[in-house]
């Protein structure tokens, strides 16, 4: 399939208590799919909340099969959803596939939603106990961090992780286990034919997983009684990635604030009493977060946030940081003013990128030294990048860095914002006053 498909169709989805498992149908023209979701650790399957959460992530979810041929038509089948749901999934679709769109070279702004609409008289009520808010956790420094703001807040609170059935990463466990927390999980299966999806010739790219873990996380909360799904996004999370023709293209969408207030709108509409959805470090920059994780000491041997550490293939997946890619650039650049030259040697294996002359065009990218070269990654905000690398430049044990110095030189036109002001809380936040750190929020 390399033309765009007619027709995505919604077919329906399971609730199955007895097998602790939700299976969600999909067809894309006359190919089916079939995922399923499964929490392992079980659950209060019988209370009506479960049938509410369960159908959000099956509108969610679809959009792994919708990308395979990305047709001007979604068919919601028999799912009835609300006005603000319809809205909801448009914009979902739309700006959680921006990247995917434009890398592949695609215009889908004429995508439309049919299907019935759903009045609801009131939400579903749901009345879980205070004091227990589940984490994602994806053990780098921001999940960390959340986790250690959240512990004195929350009486019982709980790691939450998704994996394949069977395959666990080192990379989230190893950090996991340092926090002492339990982990809630669930198992996820995509159909094996989008996991062949060069092969079968379907479009192919990123999708706004995010928005998908943040939903399975959501049905996660419901089942175990949880009162909040704490995310740890950052502020820089909301900048664009690249604007083509005046429209924004971010790589981080699903963890924008924008989506996350439109999701948050969508659970308070589905749902009474809702498990409150936001993210702890909406307000705070990549640079507050890598001084607070330097105060941390205990997970710098743990923590682990280069992407080939996540591979899909086991048989390619790195159980130690890579040092090349522009993740591990851009983590090693932002702990750089916090954390002392001989421990980040330590953390990539005896020689950190930014000793590495040879990739100052990946760092420069994140700097935004070069035009439209913004990496598709989850990387901080470049004015942060630039000013992290100018209070990396005057430590001491960084005195003559090649790769700094050059950076701090191209970065002198620039007007960055000044480091209280990155250090301060720089936007709106949502979290509920019960899970709000004063150091956090100012």
């Amino acid at each position: 399939m390399t033309d765009r498909a007619g027709r995505f169709t919604y077919v329906g989805f399971d609730v199955e208590p007895e097998l602790d498992r939700v299976t969600c149908r999909y067809r894309l023209d006359e190919r089916e799919f079939r995922e399923e979701i499964t929490f392992p650790g079980g659950g209060d399957w019988a209370q009506p909340a479960v049938v509410e959460a369960a159908r959000l992530l099956f509108l969610l979810s679809g959009v792994s099969y919708y990308k395979a041929g990305a047709p001007p038509v979604i068919d919601l089948g028999d799912t009835a959803v609300t006005p603000l749901e319809r809205s909801f999934l448009l914009s979902y679709h739309l700006d959680g596939l921006g990247e995917f769109a434009h890398r592949n070279g695609l215009d889908i702004s004429d995508l439309r939603i049919e299907g019935p609409t759903l009045t609801r008289p009131a939400p579903t009520p749901y009345t879980p106990k205070p004091g227990r808010p589940l984490i994602p956790f994806g053990g780098g420094l921001d999940s960390i961090v959340t986790v250690e703001l959240v512990r004195p807040r929350g009486d019982d609170a709980a790691l939450f992780v998704v994996n394949r059935p069977g395959d666990r990463f080192s990379a989230i466990e190893e950090p996991a286990a340092v926090t002492g927390l339990p982990v809630v999980r669930a198992e996820r299966v995509l159909d094996e034919q989008i996991l062949r999806s060069r092969e079968l010739g379907f479009l192919n790219g990123h999708v706004p997983v995010t928005g998908i873990i943040s939903a399975i996380a959501v049905l996660a909360a419901v089942l175990d009684g949880r009162d909040a799904v704490v995310m740890s996004n950052e502020w820089s999370a909301s900048s664009a990635t690249l604007v083509v023709d005046g429209r924004p293209i971010n790589h981080q969408y699903s963890k924008s604030d924008r989506f996350e207030a439109a999701l948050r709108g969508v659970l308070d509409e589905a749902l009474g009493g809702a498990p409150a959805y936001f993210s702890l470090l909406r307000a705070s920059s990549e640079l507050w977060i890598a001084r607070e994780f330097a105060e941390l000491p205990q997970y710098l041997a743990h923590f682990h946030s280069c992407n080939r550490a996540f591979h899909i293939d086991q048989s390619v997946r790195q159980a130690q940081w890579c040092g090349r890619c522009d993740k591990c650039c851009f983590i090693d650049l932002v702990l750089a003013p916090f954390v002392p030259a001989e421990s980040l040697r330590t953390v990539f294996t005896g020689r950190e990128p930014l000793e590495e002359p040879e990739l100052l065009g990946t760092f420069r990218r994140l700097l935004a030294l070069d035009p439209d070269a913004k990496p598709w990654e989850c990387v901080g905000d470049e004015t942060e990048c630039r000013v992290a690398a100018r209070l990396a430049s005057e430590r001491p044990d960084r005195a003559g860095n090649e790769v700094l110095t050059a950076l701090v030189s191209a970065s002198a036109g620039h007007a960055d914002p000044a480091v209280a002001t990155l250090l301060a809380p720089l936007s709106e936040h949502h979290v509920p006053e019960r899970y709000a750190p004063a150091a956090l929020l100012g």
